[in-house]
Order: C-alpha cells, then sequence, then structure tokens
C-alpha cells in the first residue's frame, strides 16, 4: 500500500493538472467564440456569391470554362489536408488523417498523390509516411484564418491543373456542425463538379433556392463572367474549410480539457479515499502498537 506521503503528493499533482486543464479549457472557449463569429459572418458572402454563380451559370454553356471539364484519365490528385498545429484535442487530427487514409488505401489506390497540408499534424504525418508534399502551411488553422492564404494556394493548385501537372483536386477538412459534432469531411474542388452541387451546397436548401435565383444582367457575356468567377469559387472553398476547421479544432479542444478537468477531479476523489484508508490503517497501527506496550507493561 502506497505511503500517505506518495498519495498526498499524488492529490497535489492532479490537482495542479486540473487546473493547467481548467485554463486551457476557458482558452480554447474564448477562441471558439472568435473564430465562429468569423465563420458566421462569412456565409452570407459565400451564399450570395454561389447565389450569382448559379444565375450566371444557367446562361453559360459547360464548357464555359476548363475548371469545369474533367480529365478523360486521372492520373495525379492533389490532396488540401486540413489539421491543427497542436494536439490536445482529442481525436480531431486523427480522424482527419483516417479520412485521408482511407481515401489513399480506396479511391485513389494507384494514383499520383500529393499533399498540400494546412497544419504541423497533417504535415509531420505526410512526412512520416513519406508522401509527397507539395506545400505547407503552417500556422493557419486556428488563428485567425487569412483570405490571402486560401487565395494563394488555390491559384496555385489552378495553375497546376490548367498546365496538367494535376488532374484532380480534393479538400479534406472537419465540417463544424455544432459544438458536440465535428465531422471529417471530402469535397472535390477541381475540377468543379456541376455548378447545381456547388449553389446547392452553399445555400443549403437546393430544390426551394434554385427555383427562385434572380436573374443577373452579365456584362461584358456570361461565359467571360463565369470565367472569372471559378477561381474566386475554389478559393471561398478553401478559406471555408479552413474557417470550419478552425472552429471545429477550437470545440474539439474544449471538449477535450472539458473531460480531462472532469477525470482530474474524480482521480482527486479517489486518492482523497484512499489517502484517507491508509491515514486510518497507520492510526489502526499506532493504536494496536499503543495498547501491546501497554498489556506489555502491566505483564
Amino acid at each position: 500500500m502506497a505511503t500517505l506521503k506518495e498519495v498526498q503528493s499524488k492529490i497535489v499533482s492532479v490537482k495542479k493538472t486540473r487546473q493547467i486543464t481548467s485554463a486551457m479549457k476557458m482558452v480554447a472557449t474564448s477562441r471558439l467564440r472568435g473564430a465562429q463569429n468569423a465563420m458566421e459572418a462569412f456565409k452570407p458572402y459565400a451564399s450570395k456569391f454561389a447565389e450569382v454563380l448559379g444565375s450566371i451559370a444557367g446562361k453559360s454553356g459547360e464548357d464555359a470554362s476548363p475548371l469545369l471539364v474533367p480529365r478523360e484519365e486521372v492520373k495525379k490528385v492533389a490532396l488540401l489536408l486540413c489539421t491543427s498545429d497542436r494536439g490536445l484535442c482529442g481525436g480531431f487530427n486523427i480522424n482527419l488523417i483516417d479520412k485521408a487514409e482511407k481515401m489513399l488505401t480506396s479511391e485513389l489506390e494507384g494514383k499520383e498523390v500529393s499533399f498540400v497540408c494546412y497544419g504541423k499534424k497533417g504535415r509531420d504525418w505526410a512526412r512520416k509516411q513519406g508522401h509527397t508534399r507539395d506545400a505547407e502551411y503552417i500556422g493557419v488553422v486556428g488563428g485567425n484564418v487569412e483570405f490571402s492564404v486560401a487565395s494563394g494556394s488555390g491559384q496555385t493548385l489552378i495553375n497546376s491543373f490548367l498546365e496538367g501537372a494535376v488532374d484532380e483536386v480534393y479538400l479534406i477538412y472537419s465540417d463544424f456542425q455544432g459544438m458536440a459534432k465535428q465531422v471529417p469531411t471530402v469535397k472535390q474542388i477541381l475540377p468543379i463538379p456541376s455548378l447545381d452541387e456547388v449553389v446547392a451546397d452553399e445555400l443549403q436548401s437546393p430544390a426551394e433556392d434554385e427555383a427562385f435565383l434572380p436573374e443577373h444582367i452579365c456584362e461584358p457575356s456570361s461565359d467571360a463572367l463565369l470565367g472569372e468567377m471559378l477561381p474566386k469559387n475554389v478559393f471561398i472553398q478553401i478559406y471555408d474549410a479552413l474557417l470550419q476547421t478552425s472552429t471545429s479544432e477550437h470545440a474539439a479542444r474544449m471538449r477535450a480539457m472539458e473531460n480531462a478537468t472532469k477525470a482530474c477531479e474524480d482521480m482527486v476523489g479517489e486518492l482523497q479515499t484512499i489517502f484517507n484508508k491508509t491515514r486510518q490503517a497507520a492510526i489502526t497501527a499506532d493504536l494496536m502498537d499503543i495498547v501491546g506496550g501497554a498489556e506489555a507493561l502491566k505483564g
């Protein structure tokens, strides 16, 4: 049985850990509020952009832009993997990496795959597995997500697609569906899928919203305007994924630290019970020694 000093030392150690996890939970809660506000503020712009894009697409042909034309044979694929820079957020990063591994072993088996990593955790995993990395962006997810990062990396991918260096581009990110639910999601961004799907995804209610898309007057032409808007749609998809992943990371860390704090409280209670039992056993042993000594003196 552990001594009183050992049990007391463990209690002090667990209490200090509880203070740390509680403080980390408060920090994550504060950052979550800011990330969620940024994500919510971007939604009206993305929805309106999708609305205009859908209206213009209805006047243009399917071959209005090379970004809409799929390759006859897909050999090279780029995966944009969004993860966090730090740990202590439960299974957040593991779930995203598992999603990438499943794609590699199923849909993309036998194809040449390269990675664009947003975040240290995804970068470290890709490096450890020996996967090709075209680019890496550290310090993006979890902080203030800049649109320039999405537009810069998106333009590089568009150039690679147009030059034939990449045949398809997929985005792996965490879809923030609530404080307790963040879903690893895969989305194809190049070649751009059916514009009806893009509009429906942004407007959230395809059947109703598509029927009432307003008529936009296009100048100089719908095809020319569509050619300008489609690259920006790619930037918006990447930026939205970064915002959602950032929000999901803070939510996952807040929940993980809350669970860790509760576990510390339970552990302190168990250790306190052990401490009381150990102290009682020590007192009983001392009393037995005293009684035994008194009886020996009487004898």
